[in-house]
């Protein structure tokens, strides 16, 4: 038992394992002794003594201490580590595909400061959840945790690669950028690792090319305390800055990364953003062009969670692919990409997963197409974006709880007569409208972690959306 904090090193890293990666509190559920167990535990659990390892780390300040010591896990078991320091979570997925390597990348996203965590990837970039891996990992670990880690007959071996070169010149190989019209545009990293990405994909830091692109930096300073605000895009106040300096400057448009810079954020040159899934819809269309250009004949699939807006599949269909509703959730939809083949998927929360990146999600990739597609027509982002987002969505709203079961049998009572009901992923109402009148339809979630309830509302018209989504909020609240 740990006198400090009440609970055995067991019991804090069961707490810290969650559905699809590792996360909790610095030195209260995940210290040095627990993150080297899971690097043992790691190897054993993938087979990898006499295996690479590659091993990255965000910028926050217990990464490199708690990537020392799950490389010391790594080669007690005989895995040979590849350490690759400082880099995005996109990044480490492109080392562990191009090198075929299984892989750890140390970081919580966007989570404040005092926390920290790990992404596990297969050989090929192929993500872990609780079922495919990461429960029979805390369970090794556990044991090890228990009764020490024992040595594997041969110790395993460490090496330093740098990639930030070859991971800037494979994006810019699909997604070129080297012919669009000049472009100015403010990149917020919120002291997260677009400050090191950004320069070298879209800059000349690693000593390629100078693009067309202007980049006006914000918040560059790798800060693991995040002292400008949360590395955290999807709340809109942390959108606040971007959208002022994009206007001050006159851009053409703004980017913002989250901690990890795997997700990237839009907003167009009035400072206003771009929904997810207008991005998902812009890329979707590049992609299936690329893909018919290609000569594919065959029959495309795209994906796409089922809170994006319904212009997603339309537009997915509409350019000659099939359009594949999903769950929500980065290691389903990255399983979903392989094993439909699926050439994209894109996520209401920003993910965005491309078949040519080992299926993994990339925003820097999905913000290079944006800058594409806007860089080569003459409109500006608000207007060609508008092309792509003509319903109107409410945005993810999270609501407190105590009974949810109870809540969602309110909500099913009062739409019963009024929608049809599916369950793949929390609730989904879809009106049943007569002909002619506006459609809607809305999804409430429960949390994995905590008593909240998220609803997303999208209508055909500003009138019909805000209709159902007030009404649905008063019964969740009720």
């Amino acid at each position: 038992m740990d006198s400090k904090h009440g609970r055995s090193a067991a019991d804090r890293l069961t707490a810290a394992v969650k559905s699809y990666d590792i996360r909790g509190l610095v030195d209260v559920d995940l210290t040095d002794q627990i993150v080297e167990a899971i690097g043992a535990a790691f190897v054993d659990e993938l087979g990898a003594a006499g295996a690479d390892v590659v091993v990255g780390h965000d910028m926050r300040d217990s990464s490199p201490r708690f990537a020392a010591a799950f490389g010391a896990g790594v080669r007690a078991r005989g895995g040979n580590v590849i350490s690759i320091g400082l880099c995005s979570t996109d990044e480490s997925y492109f080392a562990s595909g191009s090198m075929d390597a299984a892989a750890a990348m140390f970081t919580a996203s966007h989570n404040p400061s005092a926390y920290n965590g790990i992404k596990l990837s297969r050989p090929g970039a192929q993500s872990l959840s609780f079922d495919t891996g990461l429960g029979a990992i805390r369970d090794r670990a556990i044991a090890f945790l228990t009764a020490g880690i024992p040595a594997a007959e041969a110790g395993g071996t460490e090496r330093t690669v740098d990639v930030l070169a070859d991971y800037a010149r494979a994006l810019r190989g699909f997604v070129p950028l080297e012919q669009i019209r000049p472009l100015r545009i403010v990149v917020d990293a919120g002291n997260g690792m677009g400050g090191m990405t950004v320069p070298a994909v879209l800059g000349d830091a690693a000593g390629l090319e100078k693009l067309p692109v202007e980049i006006i930096p914000m918040y560059f300073e790798l800060d693991g305390t995040f002292p400008n605000h949360e590395a955290n895009p999807l709340d809109p106040a942390n959108l606040v800055d971007l959208t002022r300096a994009v206007v001050e400057h006159g851009a053409d448009a703004g980017l913002a990364f989250d901690g990890d810079a795997d997700r990237c954020f839009v907003v167009d040159e009035n400072g206003n953003p771009v929904s997810p899934s207008a991005v998902t819809a812009i890329v979707a269309v590049r992609e299936i062009a690329r893909e018919r250009e290609n000569g594919d004949d065959s029959q495309i699939q795209v994906l796409h969670n089922l809170i994006t807006s319904r212009f997603v599949p339309e537009v997915i269909a509409d350019h000659g692919a099939v359009p594949v509703r999903t769950r929500v959730g980065h290691s389903l939809i990255k399983a979903e990409m392989r094993q439909t083949g699926a050439i994209f998927g894109g996520e209401h929360s920003a993910h965005y997963y491309f078949r040519d990146f080992w299926s993994a999600d990339n925003g820097m990739l999905a913000a290079m197409h944006v800058l594409a597609e806007l860089g080569s027509q003459p409109l500006t982002l608000s207007e060609f974006a508008a092309e792509f987002s003509p319903y109107m969505q409410s945005g993810e709203i999270n609501s407190s709880v105590d009974d949810v079961p109870l809540a969602l049998a309110r909500i099913v009572d009062a739409f019963q007569t009024r929608a049809e009901f599916d369950e793949m992923d929390g609730l989904t109402a879809t009106g049943i409208t007569p002909a002619g009148e506006p459609f809607w339809w809305f999804n409430v979630r429960p949390s994995n972690t905590e008593p909240l309830l998220r609803l997303n509302v999208e209508g055909e018209d500003a009138v019909t959306m805000e209709a159902v989504r007030d009404e649905v909020l008063a019964l969740i609240r009720a």
